[in-house]
């Protein structure tokens, strides 16, 4: 069996081998060798016969002799043998000798120089050796640079866990890098951003997928620990995908067991990582960078900002052009070994049965000359695999420097960051691109080490001219990066010179049109909306007329009396509660036994408040509940004949008697006997009356100490709540009144107009329209024309139906409102209820209301039990510190000292009697130890 060894094209050379079996043992390609044997034979024998003495004819039977029974006739195997180890060996059988012999011979010898190259060259120490992950034999030119680019270019294929990673990015890592919780620095240079990524800000929210075609919110910490979950799964995909494109004559199980360790080896061979970092790390870092600059490029269009978008584009694009001729030359260095090299060799074997019917035309040293000639041919492309060897090796060498600088992080660091991933790809693909064209002359070089090298020299010079032709152009490409988005220039026309100020810059606004002219020496800024222009217009007029002034005052006189009623009611309650107080009371509020507060009895001040009043009343003979109520600033008549519904809603009495305004700001028309009771109690009485009032009502628990528990307490205490809101809620109504009528009266004095054009409104173009509309008449008809339009598009009161529960009259106002108040539960109900609850807490049956039995749990609950149970314990603890306390012979004097009956004199004699016990004791051991010394 004759061997070829071939490239990543054993299956197009074994579908060749076995096209050119076929064909020359087919009766087609026998009759074609038999004509053109028989054309042959007619040339030498006219040729012989003009010229005997050369005997043409003799060399040419001798020729097709040699030719058919040496390279045609005999038939052989082949065995097609994969240097890639992607395939086994492929056999073919009835293979022209001639055409085996010489592929053998030519592909043996080749495979066998490319094999030491490559051997020598991997037991190489340091950095000059080559790993068996990037030969050429296996994986073609420059393998580790085509890696390193391929996975600088890796994203999350899948479209829920980008989404998630990419709204991460930018809800929580932006933020975590502005506020300095994460260093932008460490993040820049770090090989490994998702471990920096681990401890977002759990105060933060993002938005990811829930699994079920939905999302949801969630923590920053709870969405880190979501994705880390799916991220070996995204990875291995990811590394599947780049097993099949890095490997396409490899089987899916075995390019899937070989790319881990080809990716490893790349970034390692040319320092970018550390044998400790895997192939799923540096896919991930990959990925990761590739996601955090669309994060920060897809946040302009979020936020809606077109500069950032046109930065963006910009970018993005002179990058492109920078490396779009370093790309495509570094495809040529790619397809070299698969497409270029393999092509030509399938070629030349494919000549050979042509070859074998032109040696049918031949004779002598023709003959002889096309057999040379064929052979060389394939010598030539068998010289091919140890160039490209050696190429490789020295490309390989050159370009892991080239890398190694481009990923240094500076402290004699190298690594994949953020910084360094755009100078790693751009080294990268422009190392591919000067081994694209280091390609393209290794056939010259082939061709001239095969011609004796006469032409290498003509070849590098021409070489040289096409490489800076190559740089010209890729130089060009990087110096652009402008965004042109297809600009359309037409004819225009300058009638007159235009000026305008260095000194003004003008901007329309994107979103709303409106042209804002600023001045750079005063600051000023002018705006110019977008408006419809036109003949007509539509305005809407609003300014304050005195019928809003008088509205607006009558306003505040209802006000005005609301809040005086209000007043009046809440001296009444206050009144009602000083003279039905239940006596001195006392407030003491104790913790756990540690400090004991008092508070001064209100008693005290109840007592001083009715003393007042009896003098008072005695002096001007009112009552003394009169007199409380004209102290708290109410009226003596609040209270007389009035219902209880009536007095908190009207200022006026059942006996027609008018209130005036009490004792805080209203005291136009107090009554006689008013005036007579509030010059009889002095300015400081007033202020205790008040400083009661506003105990009593600003807190509940004074409010509790004052009034008795039984009905009547419990209903002079709401109403005493219930007016004191009601006052308040007046007097902020008053406030809000008095305030709008000043504004009001103020904005009609300096005569304020408001006015809109509706028709300018680019909104309302449609309205615009409308008006423009040509429409034969003078002004009379433009003028019902106008009033018709006015008339259409005015609203149409609704009726209201009687189904409607909108009230018709005063009446039913007022039945509504009865109504509702006799739904309110009385205050007997609600003290009713309150007693019921107050017995259940303390775990006793309500007042009226037998324990029923087996109701137990319900009288006792958890709860009380526990508290007792840490009451109990607490006490216990108590009375244990205290006992120590006790037993250590502390006490306290008269003075609240803390004394001890210890005494220090007592002590230091004891301690005087026993030193010299001590110090024998001591002076013995000394002793002893001497004398042992002294043995």
């Amino acid at each position: 069996m004759w061997e070829i060894y071939a490239y990543q094209n054993n299956e197009s050379l074994f579908g060749i081998f076995n096209a050119i079996a076929g064909i020359c043992g087919s009766d087609s390609y026998l009759s074609a060798l038999a004509l053109v044997t028989v054309c042959g034979f007619f040339t030498a024998m006219v040729a012989y016969a003009i010229a005997p003495q050369k005997l043409q004819g003799w060399y040419w039977l001798a020729s097709i002799t040699l030719v058919l029974s040496v390279l045609f006739v005999p038939k052989v195997t082949v065995g097609i043998i994969d240097k890639t180890g992607g395939s086994a060996v492929t056999i073919v059988d009835n293979v022209p000798f001639g055409l085996a012999a010489l592929g053998s011979l030519s592909s043996t010898v080749g495979n066998t120089l490319t094999e030491l190259y490559e051997t020598a060259m991997q037991y190489l120490p340091g950095i000059a050796g080559l790993p068996t992950e990037l030969s050429y034999q296996r994986n073609g030119l420059l393998f580790g640079n085509r890696m390193i680019r391929e996975t600088s270019r890796v994203v999350f294929d899948n479209p829920n866990f980008r989404t998630d990673l990419i709204n991460f990015i930018n809800n929580c890592t932006m933020y975590d890098l502005a506020s300095g919780d994460l260093a932008p620095d460490v993040f820049a240079k770090s090989a490994d951003v998702w471990s920096l990524m681990a401890t977002p800000n759990p105060a933060r929210f993002t938005p990811i997928s829930d699994g079920a075609s939905g999302m949801t919110i969630a923590p920053c910490t709870a969405a880190y620990t979501t994705l880390n979950g799916r991220l070996p799964a995204q990875l291995s995909h990811i590394q599947g995908l780049l097993a099949g494109r890095m490997n396409p004559t490899l089987s899916g199980a075995v390019a899937g067991a070989v790319i881990a360790g080809q990716i490893q080896q790349a970034y390692v061979k040319n320092r970018i990582a550390d044998a400790a970092s895997t192939a799923a790390d540096l896919i991930r870092q990959n990925a990761l960078i590739n996601a955090i600059n669309d994060a920060s490029m897809l946040a302009g269009q979020k936020i809606n900002d077109p500069a950032s978008m046109l930065l963006a584009v910009g970018r993005a694009q002179a990058m492109a052009q920078t490396n779009a001729a370093w790309i495509n030359n570094g495809k040529v260095a790619e397809q070299a070994l698969p497409v270029i090299r393999n092509a030509i060799e399938a070629i030349s074997y494919a000549l050979f049965p042509i070859t074998i019917l032109l040696l049918m035309l031949t004779s002598g040293r023709e003959t002889t000359t096309a057999v040379k000639n064929y052979i060389s041919l394939l010598i030539w492309i068998q010289l091919w695999p140890p160039l490209y060897a050696i190429l490789n090796y020295m490309a390989m060498i050159y370009a892991a420097k080239d890398l190694a600088a481009a990923a240094y992080v500076g402290s004699g660091a190298y690594s994949l960051s953020l910084v360094t991933a755009p100078s790693i790809y751009s080294g990268a693909v422009s190392g591919e691109a000067v081994v694209g064209y280091m390609t393209m002359s290794i056939p010259l070089i082939a061709w001239a080490a095969l011609k004796r090298m006469e032409t290498l020299g003509s070849a590098l010079v021409s070489g040289a001219q096409s490489l800076q032709s190559l740089l010209t152009t890729t130089s060009s490409s990087a110096s652009t990066g402008n965004v042109s988005l297809g600009n359309t220039s037409m004819d225009q026309v300058a009638l007159a010179p235009t000026r305008s100020s260095a000194f003004f810059r003008s901007k329309q606004d994107d979103v709303t049109g409106n042209t804002y002219t600023s001045n750079l020496l005063s600051g000023l800024t002018a705006a110019k909306a977008l408006a419809n222009e036109g003949p007509v217009s539509r305005v809407v007029d609003a300014k304050v007329t005195q019928q809003h002034v008088e509205a607006a005052s009558r306003s505040v006189a209802t006000a005005k009396a609301e809040s005086v009623a209000a007043s009046h009611d809440r001296a009444a309650a206050l009144s009602d509660a000083l003279i039905n107080v239940s006596g001195r009371v006392s407030s003491q509020s104790r913790t756990d036994g540690t400090s004991t507060a008092n508070s001064e009895s209100i008693g005290q001040k109840v007592g001083e408040l009715m003393q007042i009043s009896k003098a008072v009343a005695a002096s001007t003979g009112a009552s003394e509940q009169q007199v409380a109520s004209v102290a708290f600033g109410g009226s003596s008549s609040v209270g007389v004949g009035v219902p209880g519904a009536l007095k908190r809603y009207s200022p006026v009495d059942a006996q027609a008697q008018t209130f005036g305004k009490g004792g805080k700001d209203y005291s136009a028309a107090i009554q006689k006997q008013d005036q007579l009771i509030d010059s009889s109690i002095s300015s400081e009485d007033k202020a205790k009356f008040k400083a009661f009032a506003d105990t009593i009502t600003r807190s509940s628990s004074s409010l509790s100490t004052v009034l008795s528990d039984n009905r009547n307490g419990k209903e002079i205490s709401s109403r005493l709540t219930e007016s004191t809101a009601r006052s308040e809620r007046a007097e902020a109504n008053l406030r809000k009144q008095s305030e709008f009528s000043e504004s009001l009266t103020s904005a009609y004095q300096r005569g304020e107009t408001i006015s809109k054009d509706l028709a300018k409104d680019p909104r309302n173009i449609g309205l615009f329209e409308q008006l423009l509309q040509d429409e034969a008449g003078g002004s009379a008809a433009a003028l019902v024309r106008l009033e018709s339009f006015l008339g259409n598009i005015t609203r149409t009161p609704v009726p209201v139906s009687g189904a409607s529960r909108l009230p018709t009259s005063f009446n039913d106002v007022q039945e509504e409102y009865r109504h509702s108040r006799s739904e309110q539960p009385s205050a007997a109900d609600v003290g009713e209820a309150m007693d019921r609850y107050r017995d259940q807490v303390i775990g006793r049956p309500a007042h009226g209301h037998a324990a029923r039995p087996g109701n137990s749990q319900e009288q006792e609950s958890p709860l009380r039990k526990d508290i007792d149970k840490t009451s109990d314990e607490l006490q216990a603890r108590v009375d244990q510190q205290r006992k120590r306390f006790d037993a250590e012979g502390v006490s306290r004097t008269e003075g609240n000292h803390v004394a001890t009956d210890r005494s220090l004199f007592g002590k230091a004699t004891t301690q005087m009697k026993e030193d010299p016990d001590v110090v024998a004791r001591k002076l013995k051991e000394v002793m002893g130890k001497i004398e042992r010394g002294w043995k």
